[in-house]
């Protein structure tokens, strides 16, 4: 069969949610967001997640990190009963000047699959909970999928607590200036038993879809990925009265990385990016005492995706710097036979995979029961102002979403 359309209510509420969200830590010159975790922005996102859920009478808690969960019927009585719920969700934050669909179209998306549900007089026989995942993109601390890393023990607490932003505030102190107790940070069982199922609706971020003439697709599985940061050193000195043969410049070890990441990815058929530098002194008319970048790598096969950092490490060394892992997740497989179940529903939805990292991939890789839908990116842009898909594909996910969750909190195995 495929998704029944979004009754009227579910669609009003759908553009309502999604024009008081808009505002929220948008930059009026770009049209890019800055929402990073544990911010002032971020503050107004949660109080925006807690007011939706209040709205529906449902039930609000955070986790030890700080990931919000709500929930339409007692979650605890379904665990203590062997039947776990449905999660449906993503999350709120952005990287810098990031799009708006990236995350928020899966937790607008998971209040409109509620309304929906609801409109159509659909009585969960488990219980339905909707996550905002915080610090999904990992823009502030410089790992991605913190808090379900966290929630899942694939971050520890010591790590976490000691990672620091750009202004060198840690993790820890981050969350004391939100209220929350650094202290508590680790792996939740409690949250993680109540998790039966969890599905993930999402903004594609690449083209398949428009190649397939399709506005919504099934995950297969997400590519091994991680992030590395490396440093250079150098020494500070004049830009104007230091001969060239005299100098010991940061940014040349820097570049070099730069310019290596890209060839061997080319050679690995992978890909490599350095998008974040850090340079000390950054001054105009000063020589680079230390320079620091992050490589991000991603490809089909795990051993490809090493053989680029390997070989981006070896010229690193060449120039004594130092590179250390910051982030790694293996191959992501979703559940193959819940992947082929619900596309079949959808009405031969298509089956792809994805390049991206996602909180789904890490509750994956933790033996959580998962799927994740995309929906139809019209330019494949995404990780920019640009990122955007119509109104009616939207939509269409959304029915989508609520179609699965009828399907696997409706008594379905």
């Amino acid at each position: 069969m495929s998704s029944t359309p979004l009754q009227d209510g579910a669609a009003t509420g759908f553009r309502r949610m999604w024009r008081d969200l808009e505002v929220l830590g948008r930059d009026d010159d770009s049209g890019g967001y800055h929402r990073f975790a544990w911010t002032r922005t971020d503050s107004e996102l949660r109080e925006w997640f807690e007011g939706e859920c209040a709205e529906r009478g449902l039930d609000v808690t955070t986790d030890r990190v700080g990931n919000q969960w709500a929930w339409w019927g007692d979650p605890d009585a379904a665990v203590a009963a062997g039947d776990p719920g449905v999660v449906i969700g993503s999350h709120l934050d952005s990287v810098p000047d990031g799009g708006a669909f990236d995350g928020p179209l899966g937790v607008v998306g998971a209040f409109s699959a509620l309304d929906q549900l609801r409109e159509n007089g659909f009585q969960p026989s488990r219980p339905v909970g909707i996550v905002n995942f915080v610090d999904e993109e990992g823009s502030r601390f410089g790992v991605a999928c913190a808090g379900s890393r966290v929630l899942t023990g694939a971050l520890s607490p010591d790590r976490a607590r000691s990672l620091t932003d750009r202004d060198g505030l840690s993790m820890a102190e981050a969350l004391r200036r939100a209220g929350r107790d650094p202290r508590h940070l680790g792996r939740d069982e409690d949250t993680l038993g109540r998790i039966g199922t969890f599905v993930e609706l999402h903004i594609e971020q690449g083209l398949h879809l428009v190649d397939l003439g399709r506005a919504v697709g099934v995950g297969s599985d997400i590519w091994p990925h991680g992030r590395w940061r490396f440093d250079v050193p150098g020494e500070a000195n004049h830009a104007g009265t230091t001969r060239l043969a005299d100098r010991e410049d940061a940014m040349l070890g820097l570049a070099a990385a730069v310019i290596a990441a890209r060839r061997s990815a080319e050679s690995h058929g992978c890909v490599a990016t350095v998008g974040k530098v850090n340079v000390v002194p950054g001054g105009v008319n000063a020589i680079a005492s230390c320079a620091t970048g992050w490589l991000d790598a991603r490809g089909a096969e795990a051993d490809s995706v090493l053989r680029v950092v390997a070989e981006v490490r070896d010229v690193i060394h060449e120039f004594d710097g130092l590179m250390t892992q910051e982030s790694w997740t293996p191959t992501t497989d979703f559940d193959p036979a819940l992947a082929r179940r619900i596309a079949t529903r959808l009405g031969g939805a298509p089956v792809i995979g994805t390049g991206a990292g996602h909180d789904a991939g890490i509750l994956a890789n933790d033996g959580v029961r998962t799927a994740m839908l995309f929906v139809r990116n019209p330019t494949g842009v995404s990780h920019s102002p640009d990122e955007w898909a119509a109104v009616d594909d939207c939509l269409a996910g959304v029915a989508a979403l609520a179609d699965v969750v009828s399907d696997l909190a409706g008594g379905g195995e």
